[in-house]
């Protein structure tokens, strides 16, 4: 079965503009769960369902019954069959939970993780104004087929927009172990301004809107007027990695980079062609207006 994404995950408002993560979420149907270890806690599988809001017995697996739930634990290659309250199961870092509703396998299956590079130790601080990258690719504002004032994919442009929702994402782009500055003036043609825009070279992606929305990366290429495929970043081509990073939890991001959602601060990474890059910057946040 695959398990639910944003686990969690409570999805910004009006009222809380930056939503919130539980210190046990899922970002997607992996079934890998984040933890937050910085407290040092043990976290138990019985947490995850009330955090999911489901049941978990020895015969109910949210909402999935059996007369018998058979569980496995794998870590590091040992797997022992657990026999007790399952709600009591230490979830084990990088360990391997595996519950069989019904009738049991023959075989428990394994997996091969992708985790992403580590943290830079030394946050990359970002000032208004200022540029972060080495390299210049594109010309500031957006193309010719980008945003002219006219509403793209439903987000518009105004000259005096009302500003309910107010919240920043961070872009990265590297390429072939450069990394590319991100032009300033998307979004910001003379007579307008888009929900979505820049204002200088950092990479920050302002969200400024009336209304809360999904807003996502090819929002922003659209509105820039450059392509985004998973093999073409606005004219770069290769090999294409992408690296999500929402407050200190990291993952590599293996869907359409057209979807992915620019939450709060969250900092998005795409590596195109090589070297792959062996940290991911962390950023101190200035809060733009």
């Amino acid at each position: 079965m695959a398990l639910p994404t944003a686990i969690g995950s409570v999805q910004p408002t009006l009222a809380a503009p930056k939503g919130c993560v539980y210190p046990l979420n899922t970002v997607d149907e992996t079934g890998k769960i984040h933890m937050d270890t910085t407290t040092g806690a043990n976290y138990t599988l019985g947490e995850f369902f009330a955090v999911w809001g489901e049941p978990l017995s020895a015969t109910n697996v949210a909402g999935v019954q059996a007369s018998t739930v058979t569980a496995y634990v794998n870590i590091g290659g040992t797997l022992t069959q657990y026999t007790g309250d399952l709600n009591n199961l230490v979830l084990p870092p990088l360990g391997e939970v595996t519950l069989m509703v019904g009738t049991p396998l023959t075989q428990i299956p394994t997996y091969t993780w992708t985790d992403p590079p580590p943290f830079d130790p030394t946050p990359v601080t970002l000032v208004y104004g200022g540029t972060v990258g080495t390299t210049t690719y594109w010309p500031d504002g957006d193309t010719a087929t980008g945003g002219a004032g006219a509403t793209v994919d439903g987000l518009t442009c105004s000259p005096g927009m009302a500003v309910n929702y107010h919240v920043h994402a961070h872009l990265a782009i590297f390429y072939n172990g450069q990394q590319m500055i991100l032009p300033q003036h998307i979004g910001l043609p003379a007579s307008c301004d888009y929900e979505m825009h820049t204002h200088d070279h950092t990479g920050i992606i302002h969200i400024e809107a009336p209304n809360v929305k999904n807003y996502t990366l090819g929002d922003f290429f659209d509105i820039w007027g450059e392509p985004l495929t998973n093999s073409n970043v606005a004219g770069l081509t290769g090999n294409i990695v992408a690296y999500l990073n929402d407050n200190g939890e990291s993952r590599r991001y293996m869907g359409d980079l057209r979807a992915i959602s620019l939450m709060s601060h969250r900092d998005v990474t795409l590596q195109i062609g090589t070297p792959a890059v062996s940290t991911l910057a962390t950023y101190s946040w200035y809060e733009p207006q």
